[in-house]
């Protein structure tokens, strides 16, 4: 925690101090565009509109979202960041389960690790702008058990669908990491494959779980809030932050603000699956049969 909130200060430091000071400095005369070389790569900073002061976006949290409203900007984002967080959790979880599953599938026939492996790497190739479309046409088409397909479970599939890659190949290797003496152990006792799996191979498989786990929650926060834009999904911060992008000239504090909400958003989800990491580290193998 208290090294969140010192990354955090140096964050705003940095920001208030570019505005102030070293953005001037560096611009050309007349427009302050920063420039290093001749080459203009700094934002400008002599208006608002670009780089807003940080207390400007604190207030523009505390001010309606829309004039005469009684919703105040911090309570949209709060409930947006809140559902998107639900939405990539889903996400995640389901990416989980596919995932895991395509690893069993590749360690347990090395036939279906040749032939399905190139089309994983493939599958994250293609752009979710892309597949969105597909993801509510057909979904549309589904009904099962009295469910209806929403635009919010394209936001989840899409999710899912950059998650479980991580996750796949990172199983994948785990799953293959145990030494042939391990192997040759669990032979000798009779076992069967889904005993030794759940006995060695899984086990053994934490430690490269858990940084494929934070791939997958990182990778399960940007694809839901790109799929929120891509399928008109109304209700989550990454629709929130396109509407606010229309108010930029008027209301350009009121941008970042929505931006603050995704900056939440992912923070959530890393501490989520920390917790969860420092859960499965207790099953990390204490030592290796050589």
């Amino acid at each position: 925690m208290a090294y969140g909130m010192l990354a955090a200060g140096l964050v705003v430091g940095g920001w208030e101090a570019y505005r102030r000071w070293f953005g001037p400095w560096l611009g050309a005369e007349g427009n302050e565009v920063g420039t290093v070389l001749g080459w203009k790569i700094l934002p400008r900073t002599s208006a608002n509109l670009a780089m807003p002061p940080v207390e400007q976006m604190i207030d523009e949290l505390t001010k309606p979202e829309v004039r005469g409203s009684s919703t105040a900007v911090w309570q949209a984002v709060l409930e947006a960041t809140l559902m998107s967080l639900w939405l990539a959790f889903a996400a995640l979880v389901l990416g989980a389960v596919v995932g895991l599953g395509v690893a069993i599938a590749m360690s347990r026939f090395k036939i279906v690790q040749r032939g399905l492996m190139p089309y994983l790497v493939i599958s994250q190739t293609i752009p979710l702008i892309a597949l969105a479309p597909l993801t509510v046409t057909w979904g549309g088409e589904i009904s099962f058990f009295g469910f209806e397909w929403q635009k919010w479970t394209s936001a989840v599939v899409l999710g899912a669908f950059l998650s479980f890659f991580p996750l796949a190949i990172g199983a994948t290797r785990g799953f293959a990491s145990p030494t042939p003496a391990a192997l040759e152990l669990m032979e000798s006792y009779a076992s069967s494959w889904w005993s030794t799996w759940r006995r060695l191979r899984l086990p053994s498989a934490v430690p490269f779980l858990l940084p494929a786990l934070r791939l997958a929650g990182s990778a399960a926060v940007f694809g839901v809030v790109v799929s929120e834009i891509s399928v008109g999904y109304t209700e989550g911060i990454g629709y929130l932050t396109l509407n606010y992008l229309g108010e930029g000239t008027a209301r350009p504090a009121k941008v970042f603000s929505a931006v603050l909400g995704t900056i939440a958003l992912g923070l959530l989800m890393a501490t989520a699956v920390g917790a969860l990491d420092r859960f499965l580290g207790r099953r990390r193998p204490t030592q290796e049969l050589v």
